[in-house]
């Protein structure tokens, strides 16, 4: 039978997973958002530069 200590450890490797699970996906869609304001800036200075 697992002592206390052991399942406690495991608990806590699994709520670790989760929240870098959660990170990784905040800091996907903060890099898309970014990535797709970049696009609209550039394409707007390219139109202004082309007159």
């Amino acid at each position: 039978m697992p002592r206390r200590h052991d399942v406690d450890r495991g608990a806590t490797a699994v709520e670790y997973g989760l929240m870098l699970a959660l990170i990784v996906v905040a800091a996907m869609v903060a890099i898309t958002a970014v990535g797709q304001n970049m696009d609209a800036l550039f394409k707007f200075i390219a139109d202004v530069i082309d007159g």
